[in-house]
């Protein structure tokens, strides 16, 4: 299974961008700690990117296809940050499947290189690294987690 890193090298897509979202992420944990609505730290969030010259849109609308045609229906990803990351806040006990299919999703949708799911909910800030690896087709793709501090 593909990593999410450079073809022939052991390098992750995007290391340095996905570093400082986490640490502009890890700076609002830390002030905020935990127990606000998910509102409160997309605002500070997008506050920290502002402050630290992070290229972002915030409630940026993903359009789906449906075998050709743009469907009314669309996802709003909390931020895409660089023009290719997307980055998906959650303020919840803890990280569900149904949050890891959200995102997951979303990169389906707009063929993204890389996704980042960020929980406040918890004392810790805990965060998720998703690749798209195969951005060959919208009907074929895969996809790897990296889980910091967990062996695969």
């Amino acid at each position: 299974m593909k990593t999410g890193r450079r073809e022939g090298s052991g390098e992750l897509i995007f290391k340095d961008e996905v570093y400082q979202i986490v640490g502009a992420a890890m700076e609002v944990s830390n002030h905020l700690g935990c127990g606000f609505l998910e509102a409160v730290y997309q605002e500070a969030l997008s506050l920290e990117f502002a402050e630290r010259h992070i290229p972002y849109v915030q409630q940026k609308r993903i359009q789906i296809t449906y075998k050709d045609t743009i469907l009314q229906k669309h996802y709003v990803a909390d931020f895409l940050c660089y023009e290719q990351i997307i980055v998906e806040i959650k303020a919840l006990k803890q990280l569900t499947s149904i949050d890891e299919a959200q995102i997951l999703n979303y990169l389906k949708a707009t063929g993204h290189p890389v996704g980042v799911l960020l929980n406040f909910g918890s004392p810790k800030l805990e965060w998720e690294r998703y690749a798209n690896t195969s951005r060959i087709s919208v009907h074929s793709r895969s996809f790897a987690v990296h889980q910091p501090g967990r062996q695969k």
